[in-house]
């Protein structure tokens, strides 16, 4: 195995002579596929110069082992090769792979988020004092003769029709919202996987810098962002903000009653080093 440059590794990490590297092969794929640089950039949404980098089995501007092995895999895939002999071969050549982690680690938080519920006003006691103001009101009356007084009054004034009742509407409370609506808008590059209650899969991928992207499910919204200051997120109409810093990898999971007020986020949970 020869280095080219910090970064760089020539060979399939298994000492094979004249074996064509990552790059070799991955180049050599997307022209026998009839694919220029761009037209996989489109594909995979890994900028230009990233895929002439690996190309050159130059990895530095991946942004680490973990977005790399993304990189390769998704490269593989629109050229139409098997990416894992590729993922083997880097991994070989990069002290392995990492430690798979479980997919309900990966996306339920290891400390449950728990968001305040507004208390309903207790009735029962504004029932009470109500009708304590209103028999504390009728005594003063009494006391004072004022029932008297208005009763003569009527008395001697003539009947008069009284007005028909308006019927009043009762406007309809609103119905409970059921779905879960996710908006994340990339302000730098950030690899996302977005799932539902169910663990179906929604995106995975990278989204670019000015890139938006919006998802609708019941129940249950799941994300795993890997730049967590590079990304703003939006949870039923409501700008929550960034949640993380930059390179940053977080989990977050949202219902149709969250944010219960705009700028509010859920603890991220921090699942480094992948």
């Amino acid at each position: 195995m020869t280095e080219r440059s910090e970064g760089t590794v020539v060979g399939d990490g298994a000492g094979d002579e004249g074996a064509s590297s990552i790059g070799d092969t991955l180049a050599k794929a997307r022209r026998d596929a009839g694919l220029t640089v761009g037209q996989v950039a489109d594909r995979t949404r890994i900028r230009e110069t990233v895929i002439n980098a690996i190309e050159r089995d130059d990895y530095t501007l991946c942004g680490g082992n973990f977005y790399a092995r993304g990189h390769i895999r998704s490269i593989a895939r629109a050229t139409g090769i098997d990416p894992e002999p590729l993922i083997g071969r880097y991994d070989d050549a990069h002290g392995g792979s990492p430690q798979a982690i479980p997919a309900r680690q990966a996306f339920e938080p290891e400390t449950p988020v728990r968001f305040r519920e507004r208390r309903a006003p207790n009735w029962s006691a504004a029932m009470i004092v109500a009708l304590v103001l209103v028999a504390l009101y009728g005594i003063v009356r009494v006391a004072t003769g004022h029932d008297e007084h208005h009763a003569a009054q009527r008395a001697a004034a003539p009947a008069t029709a009284k007005p028909a009742p308006r019927n009043h509407t009762v406007s309809p409370s609103p119905a409970p919202r059921k779905d879960v609506t996710v908006r994340v808008k990339a302000k730098r590059a950030s690899w996302l996987n977005v799932r539902d209650a169910k663990g179906k899969e929604l995106f995975s991928g990278m989204i670019r810098a000015g890139q938006s992207e919006e998802w609708k499910s019941k129940k249950r919204i799941r994300l795993l962002i890997g730049n967590g200051g590079g990304v703003r997120v939006t949870v039923n109409g409501k700008d929550v903000g960034a949640p993380g810093e930059t390179g940053q990898v977080i989990r977050l999971s949202y219902g149709p009653r969250d944010p219960l007020k705009a700028g509010h986020s859920p603890s991220p949970q921090v699942p480094r080093k992948g």
